[in-house]
């Protein structure tokens, strides 16, 4: 019997464009997040909160009259400046005094909390939608896949961004200075780069690639809530940990492998299991390469 492949199987195929979707939600999530660590050297819990935040922004323009390729940007950028201030108010008082990571780490999550709760308390925990006529309802079918203009949108700005941000970090004078400081801080220093510069524009790097992502998820699955950051903070520590830690080649390869696995799972075993199967992929790669698919090991001396 000769082997059904993917295109003569419409169900198959519309699972693996499922997965690439998905797969690109997280990725483009986890990129900011990803960022943040790789060069700042802070597992930063406030991330989910700044892709509510720009989820929430752009629905406040749209009711203002902003069309998505407007209120996009606009609120993209809004999501980078509340991640400076928020970095500015948390964590750069702990960087100047060279802090340990479990410090940072929990004035980050003791902020998390304490934003996730006014904004509830602000704007209430029910589900908001962006109007309607905003991007076209449409499906387009093509060989019996299906796939939405929200969703088109959304691989085209997570392949823009992905390349935009590997271009900032290869081929700037830019991104040479921000992986220095991501190698060596204090060396950094002493040539010259303004190091607590550098750390406020990865901020508001991280927190505008949030705000995107907040956007463009909210607007796929039309369903806008202040604690809609925090469920794609797990995936985020899934994604960045398989990737690589601060790596930012691996965090869309591992993203889109995380995606697939999880609409595969769902898909053909059980629903229920596709949680489980992307935790147990992370803590297989744990066990195996903890440095990450992508990551470089690193070796410490006495």
């Amino acid at each position: 019997m000769p082997p059904v492949l993917f295109w003569n199987n419409p169900m198959l195929a519309q699972q693996l464009v499922n997965g690439l979707l998905l797969g690109a939600t997280y990725a483009l999530f986890a990129l900011g997040f990803t960022l943040m660590f790789g060069v700042l050297r802070v597992i930063n819990l406030v991330y989910g909160f700044y892709f509510s935040a720009g989820a929430f922004l752009a629905l406040g323009l749209t009711h203002l009259g902003f069309g998505i390729w407007s209120a996009l940007p606009v609120a993209a950028i809004g999501a980078g400046a509340l991640a400076i201030v928020l970095d500015w108010l948390l964590l750069a008082r702990l960087r100047r005094r060279q802090a340990p990571e479990l410090a940072s780490l929990m004035v980050t999550l003791g902020g998390v909390l304490a934003l996730y709760a006014g904004a509830t308390a602000i704007l209430s925990p029910d589900i908001r939608r962006l109007p309607a006529e905003l991007i076209a309802s449409s499906a387009y079918v093509v060989g019996g896949v299906r796939i939405t203009a929200s969703q088109i949108l959304i691989l085209l700005a997570t392949g823009v961004l992905v390349t935009a941000l590997v271009g900032l970090m290869r081929a700037t004078r830019l991104g040479l200075a921000i992986r220095a400081m991501a190698e060596k801080p204090d060396a950094a220093g002493l040539m010259g780069i303004d190091t607590a510069r550098l750390a406020a524009l990865v901020s508001f790097l991280s927190g505008a690639l949030a705000g995107a992502g907040g956007v463009l998820i909210g607007l796929n699955f039309n369903a806008i809530q202040p604690y809609m950051g925090e469920e794609m903070m797990l995936r985020g520590f899934v994604v960045i940990i398989v990737g690589g830690l601060g790596n930012i080649e691996g965090a869309p390869v591992a993203g889109l492998l995380l995606g697939f696995i999880e609409v595969l799972t769902a898909g053909y075993v059980s629903s229920g299991l596709k949680d489980a199967v992307g935790f147990a992929i992370l803590v297989l790669v744990l066990w195996t390469r903890p440095q990450g698919l992508f990551g470089r090991a690193t070796a410490e001396r006495a």
